[in-house]
């Protein structure tokens, strides 16, 4: 049974990312979205070593949000370099609505 409270959109968006990493030093970095929903986004190709909890900063086509890190993947396992985020900020980055999507790829 899938646990998430929204519907996920699975997307290839290029974005910068940067913050502090799970050792307090400061990292920017390009990543990749993987999937987006309403409130959240799983990136892929994260090189940082970061924890749950912590608060990093996405940059997307110029718009710029603050994303609380749920979940990181294990090293050596298939989610390596993915992490897991909910937008802790009032900015939408990313002008697609899951729900909309969803009911698209339903009807065709």
């Amino acid at each position: 049974m899938d646990r998430r409270r929204q519907s996920r959109v699975f997307v290839d968006l290029p974005v910068q990312i940067w913050g502090m990493d799970a050792n307090f030093r400061p990292f920017t970095q390009s990543a990749s979205l993987r999937s987006i929903s309403g409130r959240g986004a799983t990136l892929q190709c994260v090189d940082a070593f970061l924890k749950p909890g912590e608060v990093i900063d996405i940059l997307y086509e110029g718009n710029r949000g603050q994303f609380r890190i749920v979940w990181c993947g294990r090293p050596g396992t298939q989610s390596a370099g993915e992490v897991g985020l909910e937008n802790v900020s009032e900015t939408r980055l990313w002008d697609v609505d899951p729900l909309r999507c969803a009911a698209a790829v339903g009807q065709g």
